[in-house]
């Protein structure tokens, strides 16, 4: 599933739509607001494929996605909420996937009856789905515009999730039982999603630890449901116990999330997971919006420990801390082999650094790769840059590394604002673990407007993750 968030339909500039590129040579499949069978229209700045996630919503064993349109303007009592936000999810068939498939459209309201639909809420900003352990689908939407009221006060972009198990449709923020902190503005809790079978993730980038503001926090879920709510785990921030750094404001801590599963050694399943967090706006040094990343491992009981602190003044890693390299604005960690005891060998993280400069290209940007259980984690890093590790050529502002996404067997890296002449639509690369290991040389697929089936069409293809 690849997106383009900004991609003109129906003469409709910012659509958005997204392209389904379909195993055993099966072909492409559109979707976008204008596929039979959606009940919507697209619109500018609407961003269908702002994100995308994927399950199997319904139980017939075919992959259903689902999309995020958070800028989506919905009509209410004759006038229309900018901004409110919709989310779509369009079932997978044996055949395929898009026109004829069923698709359903939500707000809001719509999703959750007991929720009001609202302007700026961005509900679908952000959307994680997948398999609880007990085997029940489960989606997570994010509404980091949502107002939430406590004791009389509105506090405007508090945000929160709402959350769909089963028949529980139920949303969450910081005011409800055993949620850690405190509903502020401009928390904008929800602002970023991770998951695997039994815990979630909820980034909150803006959130105020003491007077710090927009320092950031993320709030660790298990799926397991208490009074009818999953259950919170735990909070963390910079200035949590075992927690590297210090929070400070603006460092936006949270902003992006992912998280893989874990099996210690003393365990016959993975009932652990690695959390990898970002913090782009993080500053080293003098160095402003250089930015960070750590990983920390999470228990069933909702303990936690740091596994590794990466930014780039740490020993061995390379490159050196450089003003608005913004390292930590996009991360992926995988897993790549969960039926064995989890190990260095088996642990991948990739980290974006949309900011980074070549000698002499400024905000080509890079992605930089890590073996996150690696007693030094700079030991054995390396950067994809286009031109050394990637196909295609640095170029101005291509901000490589805000589209990453990573699966057992490959990382997804796309660079949808590419600007080099062979690309400039965007594109996307497949890379093998094992090639980016240097064990195997199985080669880099790309994928582009105009090759492999795709149409020569669009604004900023490539975005993944």
């Amino acid at each position: 599933m690849i997106a383009d968030p900004n991609a003109t339909v129906g003469g409709a500039q910012g659509a958005g739509l997204v392209r389904v590129v379909l195993g055993g040579g099966k072909g492409v499949s559109e979707i976008s607001q204008a596929t039979s069978g959606m009940a919507a229209t697209p619109e500018a700045g609407d961003h269908f494929g702002f994100s995308r996630t994927s399950y199997d919503a319904d139980g017939d064993g075919c992959t259903d996605l689902v999309v995020g349109t958070p800028y989506e303007d919905v009509a209410k009592d004759g006038s229309q909420l900018v901004d409110a936000g919709a989310v779509y999810v369009i079932h997978g068939r044996p055949t395929g996937i898009g026109a004829g498939s069923a698709i359903e459209g939500y707000t809001q309201t719509q999703l959750d009856p007991t929720t009001s639909t609202e302007a700026y809420d961005w509900f679908g900003y952000a959307v994680r789905a997948g398999e609880t352990s007990t085997g029940a689908p489960y989606l997570v939407v994010g509404v980091p515009g949502e107002n939430v009221t406590e004791s009389g006060t509105t506090y405007g972009d508090a945000g929160c999730i709402e959350y769909v198990q089963g028949t529980t449709r139920v949303p969450v923020n910081e005011n409800d039982p055993g949620v850690p902190g405190v509903v502020e503005s401009n928390d904008r809790f929800g602002y970023s999603l991770a998951g695997t079978n039994r815990y979630f993730a909820v980034g909150s980038p803006g959130e105020a630890i003491g007077s710090e503001t927009f320092a950031g926090g993320v709030t660790v879920f298990s799926h397991t449901l208490t009074g009818g709510l999953p259950t919170p785990l735990v909070g963390l921030d910079q200035d949590a116990a075992g927690i590297s750094g210090v929070a400070e404001a603006g460092d936006g801590f949270g902003s992006a999330l992912s998280m893989t599963n874990y099996r210690p050694s003393d365990q016959t399943y993975n009932s652990d997971a690695l959390l990898a967090i970002g913090a782009p706006n993080e500053d080293i040094g003098t160095a402003a919006d250089a930015g960070s990343a750590l990983v920390v491992k999470i228990q069933p009981s909702g303990a936690y420990t740091e596994i590794t602190w990466i930014d780039a003044a740490v020993a061995n890693v390379e490159g050196d801390p450089v003003a608005g390299d913004f390292l930590g604005q996009r991360v992926t960690i995988v897993n790549t082999d969960t039926s064995v005891v989890t190990s260095p060998a088996t642990v991948r993280l990739a980290v974006g650094v949309p900011g980074k400069d070549t000698a002499s290209v400024k905000d080509s940007g890079a992605v930089q790769i890590f073996r996150p259980l690696d007693a030094a984690v700079g030991t054995a890093d390396k950067f994809l840059i286009r031109g050394s590790g990637l196909p295609g050529t640095a170029t101005l502002r291509d901000y490589n590394g805000l589209a990453l996404a990573s699966g057992t067997s490959n990382l997804y890296v796309g660079v949808p604002y590419s600007k080099a002449s062979d690309s400039p639509k965007g594109a996307l690369y497949v890379l093998p673990w094992t090639d980016i290991d240097g064990t195997t040389s199985t080669g880099t697929t790309t994928y582009k407007p105009g090759s492999a089936g795709l149409p020569d069409e669009g604004v900023a293809f490539g975005v993944v993750g």
